[in-house]
């Protein structure tokens, strides 16, 4: 019998040391959204535009529940480790059912009044968010980015735009020439071809008292339809930032300007002895979109006939079809690649003896 009960002793305790001591309990989650690390920051005239990235997770990586508010805090001349008096708060934002690669996208645009930019001008902004749980508590700030504080100038008015032979001549009213410490303003115009996503400059004119109000865009492709918009750069600390824009104008580029006339034509006779012709010369046309030339051609009191078959492609030509004892009177006419043909160049002439 007392065998039985030793027996059963030793089961037990195999029982006990069997099980596994419990382990040391497991402080409550805080709940705090990590901080954001990828805020963006655009500014255009008094707007600077936020956007990032709600946190799906907490700092010890659990699935966020609950959002609190967002703080947005604008420190002005440097970067700063607390938010302090935040310009606004934004509403929490939705990230049940948000998988790591859906996170949900935050914007939030801050306007600035004319006496913060004014009472500033030569400084910078850094911007920050803060992230809170729903009992208002945060694990810090965000990334900071910085934003020029200087102040725009409103967009120009009366802005137009007039194809010439030469481009898109853009112009506008001035404005007067701010004479603000450490800061210069400059118009600037954008393009946009019908079809593209991408804006491109079409040139810069400084804001000045002494500088004209237009420009012409003369590197256009023509053919094309572009928009044009205009707007005022502010310069400070080699950073600068854009005001905004004017109205877009449409413009269709559509080429019916002829190339100018050919100038300084000559026409010399082959000389006795040789095979007779008359060799004609003249300047070539400086356009970059000429195509060629023709060559015309008349007797006493008869109208001008082209000569040449094909488009002459130098500015010379040898005009065999002549006969002994006449006079012949020449004018050169230059071609553009879209068939805008030139004015007569002045006429010259010779005599087949």
């Amino acid at each position: 019998m007392r065998n039985r009960r030793v027996g059963y002793t030793l089961i037990a305790a195999a029982l006990l040391s069997s099980c596994g001591a419990p382990g040391v309990p497991l402080p409550p989650s805080l709940e705090l959204p990590k901080p954001v690390t990828d805020l963006r920051a655009v500014r255009k005239g008094n707007k600077v535009v936020l956007n990032w990235t709600a946190p799906i997770l907490t700092t010890d990586r659990h699935n966020i529940r609950r959002l609190g508010e967002t703080e947005i805090c604008r420190n002005i001349g440097a970067a700063t480790k607390q938010c302090g008096s935040p310009v606004a708060k934004v509403p929490p934002a939705k990230t049940s059912g948000h998988s790591p690669q859906a996170k949900p996208e935050v914007t939030f645009t801050d306007e600035l009044s004319p006496s913060v930019e004014t009472s500033n001008s030569g400084s910078t902004f850094f911007y920050s968010v803060s992230v809170q749980n729903p009992y208002g508590r945060s694990a810090g700030l965000s990334n900071q980015v910085p934003v020029p504080a200087a102040p725009t100038l409103p967009p120009p008015n009366d802005f137009r735009a007039e194809l010439t032979p030469e481009g898109v001549r853009l112009s506008w009213a001035p404005i007067p020439a701010p004479t603000l410490s450490g800061l210069r303003f400059s118009y600037r115009v954008y393009r946009r071809r019908q079809g593209s996503a991408k804006d491109e400059i079409a040139g810069e004119v400084p804001v000045a008292s002494d500088s004209q109000a237009s420009l012409v865009d003369s590197t256009l492709e023509w053919e094309n339809t572009y928009s044009y918009r205009a707007t005022v750069l502010t310069f400070a600390t080699n950073r600068s930032v854009e005001g905004d824009d004017t109205p877009s104008i449409t413009v269709v580029a559509h080429d019916v300007f002829p190339p100018a006339a050919p100038m300084s034509l000559q026409a010399v006779f082959s000389g006795p002895g040789q095979k007779v012709f008359i060799d004609l010369i003249w300047h070539p046309n400086l356009e970059s979109d000429i195509a060629g030339y023709n060559v015309y051609r008349h007797g006493p009191g008869a109208a001008a006939v082209r000569v040449n078959s094909d488009m002459v492609k130098a500015p010379a030509f040898r005009d065999e079809n002549v006969s002994s004892g006449h006079q012949y009177w020449y004018s050169i006419t230059a071609v553009d690649l879209r068939g805008n043909e030139s004015p007569h160049s002045e006429e010259a002439s010779e005599k087949v003896p």
